[in-house]
């Protein structure tokens, strides 16, 4: 019987139809990992037997209809329980979901149901998602990236190394045409890409019609000049999705090659509907993940970021910001490789190491750049480059526009760094022990580096990890 006073008398038995740690997952299941922190007199069983039902076919009584369906079919199953490392409070549970549970190519059923009610059970004291496995046969019913990585590299023409992008500053108060000056520096300084930070929208000092002009201008004088394809994400998330889809169709007008969304603000419907239209019209779409933090933190309750990674690139994007590792943003190093790997590889195994759960086949998918931005500088490129790799952006901020000489100069810095870590680890060296000399003989050629170098030699975000690994 159930032994919490909060299930009143004659409710389900949860843990004889819902606990069946004999069960063997089918390749058509999804998977989900559930870490639970129960109330003290909840038996671990019946606490994921409760998620299990609650988030698929359950309810808190017995009921008539049951009779009118195939429960035995439908029902989520809890298989396994395993203890968290290093946390006696705490326990993962492992649920099965049938397939046809889920409507098809819909993010926004499948978190509706994973993560709806049972966040809200007071048999839980907390409840973290902390992994998802998606059946290939749920991926292909999924639009994914609108470009993908290879698309991307062959419409802008850059091969060989990560991007350089950087998010205009101060991200709020700047007249469209100083917003577009702005652009203009870094762009012609040595920077691929530029971008609105995520809360510039359309406000009263510029309104979003005349940024796009004014940011479309800056973008073709800076390629004219340097000979090369530039661009700039241009925000079209919106109070509506009318408006949203007006200021796309402007950016192309204008023949400008990415635009951006805030996906979880904005919300997934929003976001998979603008991914279609990005893949329709020929346009590259940025992925800023403002909010995460207030679903993805607390390690206990919530949804971890990896979870949201994989979702985003069902429900499309063709780059997605996932933090630095050693700028001023939350994450660890390991979480951070492993939820990039997602975002991007083909086939990823299941590796707790790194947060990995599940094996997670993706099929022919296009793969999405991840974005490394927050409180990064010259001093960080070394490491960067080795963290992310080449299909990645990194994106900087005050570490191109805080430069003495302005942003032209900030530019032509974080283009030196970057190309000089690039070639130090092709030719087979250790660039992150290396990287006081690599940098120091590259600004021998450079003032602007000189000058970076100086000064953030002594900047630095050095804070304990919350959210640490169970490892």
């Amino acid at each position: 019987m159930a032994s919490s006073k909060d299930y009143q008398a004659g409710v389900k038995e949860y843990r004889e139809m819902y606990w069946t740690p004999d069960y063997v997952p089918l390749d058509t299941d999804l998977l989900a990992c559930f870490k639970c922190t129960g109330q003290p007199s909840v038996p671990r069983e019946e606490v994921a037997a409760a998620v299990a039902a609650e988030s698929s076919t359950g309810t808190w009584s017995t009921v008539w209809s049951e009779l009118l369906t195939d429960l035995e079919y439908y029902k989520g199953r809890a298989y396994r329980i395993e203890d968290v490392p290093g946390d006696s409070e705490s326990f993962y549970a492992f649920v099965a979901y049938p397939i046809d549970l889920f409507e098809e190519g819909s993010v926004v059923n499948v978190l509706t149901s994973l993560v709806g009610n049972v966040f809200g059970f007071k048999a839980l004291k907390h409840l973290r998602l902390e992994d998802i496995r998606f059946p290939i046969a749920y991926i292909k019913t999924c639009g994914g990236p609108p470009a993908g990585i290879q698309v991307e590299r062959d419409r802008l023409n850059k091969y060989g190394r990560p991007m350089l992008g950087c998010t205009i500053k101060p991200k709020l108060g700047l007249s469209a045409k100083n917003y577009g000056r702005a652009v203009y520096e870094c762009l012609r300084g040595g920077l691929d890409l530029t971008k609105d930070d995520e809360n510039v929208n359309s406000q009263p000092f510029m309104r979003w019609r005349d940024r796009f002009e004014f940011v479309a201008e800056a973008i073709q004088k800076a390629e004219q000049e340097t000979g090369e394809r530039k661009g700039h994400y241009l925000n079209v998330t919106s109070p509506t999705p009318e408006q949203m889809y007006r200021r796309a169709e402007f950016a192309k007008e204008l023949n400008m090659p990415i635009i951006m969304h805030d996906f979880l603000t904005g919300g997934f419907t929003a976001n998979t509907g603008l991914a279609n239209w990005c893949r329709d019209n020929g346009m590259l779409l940025h992925i800023h993940r403002a909010m995460h933090a207030v679903i993805d933190r607390h390690p206990k309750h919530g949804i971890h970021f990896r979870v949201l990674a994989k979702c985003l690139r069902l429900s499309g994007g063709d780059h997605l910001h996932t933090g630095t590792v050693v700028g001023k943003l939350e994450g660890d190093r390991a979480s951070t490789l492993g939820f990039v790997d997602q975002l991007r590889e083909s086939f990823v195994p299941e590796d707790r190491s790194r947060g990995v759960f599940f094996d997670q086949d993706w099929g022919s998918m296009p793969g999405i750049f991840a974005v490394a931005s927050g409180g990064i500088h010259v001093w960080h490129m070394p490491a960067l480059v080795t963290i992310f790799g080449d299909d990645s952006v990194l994106q900087f901020g005050g570490g191109t526009q805080g430069h003495p000489w302005g942003n032209a100069a900030g530019a032509a810095a974080n283009r030196v760094a970057l190309e000089a870590s690039v070639k130090a680890r092709n030719e087979g060296r250790e660039i992150e022990k290396e990287a006081r000399d690599i940098l120091t003989e590259a600004a021998k050629s450079s003032p602007e580096l000189v000058v970076a170098m100086e000064t953030w030699k002594e900047i630095k975000f050095e804070f304990e990890t919350v959210d640490k690994l169970d490892v």
